[in-house]
């Protein structure tokens, strides 16, 4: 199989109108993906997060998957998105027979964040924008409804997050549905480009966001009695479930002992780099010392969050100007990537897509703990290549934008961590690379991220499978507690920051490792790559971006089977 180097618009083949039907079912079936996509006409809707809704879900994927048996790819592109969907499909399928699907709950990503998130994606410039969001507010006790009934289900059949997941939710779920939480905020604040809002849709929201906020408090009583009583306190998900969401989230399948131990050695091998550059920035300092130095430098330091904003601003534009037309091929509708404060303060830093039509670009979020106020530039320049460009932006966007290329499916759907995360990892390195981190703050700030991902690989897959403490860092097997104090150790990040990190690692077993890891996958591709005559990295970036964001072992039978 070969990667998709077509440029101009290709029919439509027959694998092409599977993928593509099947997005449209999708978005009937998950309104917020085409939210997400800005598709109208699903403003007001939820996904039904109930038992049924979730088979349905999985009907859809079965049914894709036997339109496809038979067909035979008419190009390259039918060939990766063949290979793409059967395995995507295929294990969603496989996840959805483990029972797994109707429990999902964690600190992050599930339903619990995801229904109230939506709304952050929503415009909020008109009167009948306040109106789609007043319906859809309108709409969240059916979607609560729907998801403690699948909680119910998989509580019945032994499946329960750990206690810890369950915890933190009930905490979330409690602020949403407070007087001065999300909701009551978002019905407070409302206005139109033009002033307030007419007194009958502030109406309609005030009630959207009243009966959102009850539903939420409802969630957190049914959390609290029904499901913490059920739930188990070990953290660890064991081999077998780590198994299927290491899949999952890199789209290969991966020795999961080999990949703890290259962890481990990553890991030694960025220390040993740190090492020597904070030598570089003060002869004879310690990692510690230098990092001391750089959050005292005036120079490096941001006084509150918009101030943060402007600096992320500046910094993206710039890099998108420089890296245009000479690292990377990035069209003019993809240069524009807003940078904002998120209006939670959970803690992380995101991306989100563009809209389909490119209307609402491209944006990197940062949503800040509560009570941060102070920032370090060089400890974030990295993390802004990371979420911009060469990183997400500039791989999520370029799929959106290859429309004459790529089916709906492969621009708007087919997102696995692995390769996208990855790819944000590799684009890190390679600003390094391109000279972009030179200035030893910033050298320093890419390789603490580094450093971060690669303690995930040994701490995810260490606590999860409770393996062997290495000797460097204690004795005996994983387990939560150890872990903590390794992370303490390895992680660049406030107090607040690692509490929820590591409760995301705990609760989301395989995603963070999928970082480092897929960075390795992306890295070996190129390395293969290169080794042939004629290598050229503008064109390696160009043909490997525009297949999409595929699992990783497509991605390297589309790049490397010529």
């Amino acid at each position: 199989m070969t990667t998709d180097t077509v440029p101009a618009a290709r029919p439509i083949t027959r694998i092409d109108a599977v993928a593509d039907n099947y997005t449209d079912t999708l978005i009937r079936l998950n309104p917020s993906l085409a939210t997400t996509l800005g598709v109208p006409g699903h403003e007001t809707e939820f996904q039904d997060f109930s038992p049924a809704g979730l088979a349905e879900l999985a009907e859809a994927a079965r049914k894709a998957l036997t339109e496809l048996e038979g067909l035979e790819p008419e190009d390259d592109v039918d060939a990766v998105t063949l290979d793409a969907m059967q395995e995507r499909l295929g294990l969603q399928l496989l996840i959805h027979a483990s029972g797994w699907d109707y429990a999902d709950l964690n600190n992050i990503d599930s339903p619990a964040q995801n229904i109230r998130s939506i709304f952050d994606l929503m415009p909020m410039e008109t009167e009948q924008d306040w109106q789609h969001i007043a319906g859809r507010a309108s709409n969240v006790p059916g979607a609560i409804r729907g998801y403690m009934e699948s909680l119910r289900l998989a509580r019945d059949a032994g499946r329960v997050a750990a206690a810890r997941q369950v915890s933190i939710v009930i905490e979330q779920a409690t602020k949403y549905a407070a007087q001065d939480g999300f909701f009551a905020k978002l019905s407070a604040g409302a206005s139109t480009a033009s002033g307030p809002l007419p007194a009958a849709v502030q109406e309609e929201l005030d009630a959207g966001a009243a009966a959102a906020r009850r539903s939420y408090a409802e969630l957190a009583e049914f959390l609290r009695t029904e499901l913490l009583p059920a739930a188990p306190e070990k953290d660890a998900v064991g081999r077998a479930r780590y198994a299927l969401a290491s899949r999952s989230f890199l789209g290969a399948t991966v020795d999961l002992e080999e990949t703890y131990a290259w962890g481990v050695e990553e890991l030694d091998r960025l220390i040993a780099e740190q090492e020597q550059v904070a030598h570089t920035i003060k002869a004879g300092a310690t990692i510690a010392e230098a990092k001391d130095i750089l959050n005292n430098d005036p120079a490096r330091r941001l006084k509150s969050k918009e101030a943060l904003r402007e600096w992320m601003q500046e910094l993206s534009d710039k890099a998108v100007t420089e890296l245009a037309g000479v690292h990377f091929e990035i069209p003019d509708v993809m240069r524009k990537l807003e940078c904002l404060i998120a209006p939670t303060d959970e803690g992380g830093i995101y991306y989100t897509g563009p809209s389909d039509d490119f209307s609402r670009p491209g944006r990197m979020w940062w949503s800040v703990p509560a009570g941060e106020d102070t920032f370090t530039t060089w400890a974030e320049t990295t993390t802004v290549f990371h979420e911009g460009v060469p990183g997400h932006h500039l791989q999520v966007a370029t799929a959106t934008y290859r429309r004459e290329l790529l089916n709906k499916w492969r621009r708007n759907v087919c997102w696995t961590s692995g390769h996208g995360e990855g790819w944000a990892l590799y684009a890190e390195n390679l600003m390094q690379e391109l000279g972009y981190l030179d200035d030893p703050g910033d050298h320093m700030g890419m390789l603490d991220m580094q450093r971060m991902r690669a303690a995930r690989v040994v701490f995810d897959i260490g606590v999860h499978l409770e393996l062997r403490v290495p000797e460097r860092w204690g004795s005996g097997t994983w387990d939560p507690d150890k872990g903590y104090e390794f992370l303490k150790q390895n992680l660049p990040i406030s107090e607040g920051q690692l509490n929820f990190e590591f409760t995301r690692y705990l609760g989301w077993p395989g995603q963070a490792p999928s970082y480092k890891v897929g960075q390795r996958l992306w890295e070996q591709i190129r390395a293969e790559l290169e080794a042939r005559p004629g290598f050229d990295l503008k064109e390696f970036h160009t043909r490997a971006l525009n297949v999409g964001s595929v699992g990783l072992d497509t991605l390297r039978r589309a790049l490397l089977s010529d």
